[in-house]
């Protein structure tokens, strides 16, 4: 999930691990921008700067892992590389403008992605399980799932290969094996699933109607609930259906809002997708509650 930054500095968004326990932000402003922790889990939320000797460039991104180390994504010379930063002992050198005083960084370089010509890198959102991280690379017709921190990978690898040009990315489980992303293919965008921990195999998932863009806003893994965006009805349009059930999917008037877009869904409700809590961004600066 990604919330915007409340009573700091600036509203960089926050992007914060599913159990809550941290957050990863890029803090500064202009050319002394660093990475900064967060830690949630407290009777007090804390910020933590991890900078290093050179400042970020703004289009860095940062993302929180479980045990508390921040993944960074940056753009070096003709590479896509990523490291791991963490807090390490005193830090007495030279520092990024802003960073203020703070423990010295540590930094695990993870390697990197060939930058090939007209290919967009960008992480996905922490996964489930919290100790995995994953990228999205879409090429002209091609996109790849990169796993590039977690589960023993000293650098990045395909977790799977999908013709076409992907966005979006909703993890559909708590185990972080099934992803689903809008897949644009032959003039429409349908959401499908892929599953991670078998070479990355494709099933689709929405298919309203066959002329209609469906695409995946959220998915609430206790109860089944996906937020859908689809122009099925005739035009734009929220609705919401349930993982794995054939029961069409709904499009309440309700939700007829104009620029509204969900960021979060009441959890453990248990197989109970009727009765959970959705939380939405309306414009640039209301909340609504459905």
């Amino acid at each position: 999930m990604t919330v915007c930054a409340t009573e700091m500095t600036t509203t960089a968004p926050l992007t914060i691990t599913t159990d809550g326990a941290y957050a990863a932000r890029l803090a500064g402003e202009g050319e002394a921008r660093y990475p900064e922790r967060w830690t949630l889990g407290g009777p007090e939320p804390y910020a933590v700067p991890l900078p290093l000797a050179q400042p970020e460039e703004a289009d860095s991104e940062v993302l929180p892992l479980a045990d508390g180390r921040v993944l960074i994504h940056r753009r070096v010379a003709d590479r896509h590389a990523f490291a791991l930063l963490y807090p390490s002992g005193t830090y007495t050198g030279p520092r990024a403008a802003g960073a203020g005083a703070g423990p010295r960084t540590g930094e695990r370089r993870l390697g990197g992605i060939e930058a090939e010509e007209g290919l967009r890198v960008r992480l996905l959102p922490p996964s489930p399980d919290g100790s995995a991280a994953y990228a999205l690379a879409v090429g002209d017709g091609e996109t790849t799932v990169w796993q590039v921190a977690g589960h023993g990978y000293d650098g990045p690898r395909r977790a799977a290969v999908l013709p076409g040009r992907c966005s979006g990315g909703v993890w559909l489980d708590r185990a972080g094996r099934l992803l689903s992303l809008d897949r644009e293919q032959d003039g429409r965008v349908k959401a499908v699933a892929v599953d991670l921990t078998r070479g990355g195999v494709v099933t689709p998932l929405l298919q309203i109607s066959e002329d209609s863009d469906d695409r995946l806003l959220m998915a609430a893994p206790d109860s089944g609930l996906l937020l859908i965006r689809s122009d099925a009805p005739g035009e734009p349009r929220l609705g919401w259906g349930v993982l794995g059930s054939a029961r069409p999917v709904r499009f309440p008037e309700c939700l007829r809002l104009e620029d509204a877009h969900p960021f979060a869904v009441q959890p453990g409700q248990i197989l109970m997708p009727e009765t959970c809590g959705v939380a939405l961004r309306v414009g640039g600066t209301g909340l609504a509650l459905w």
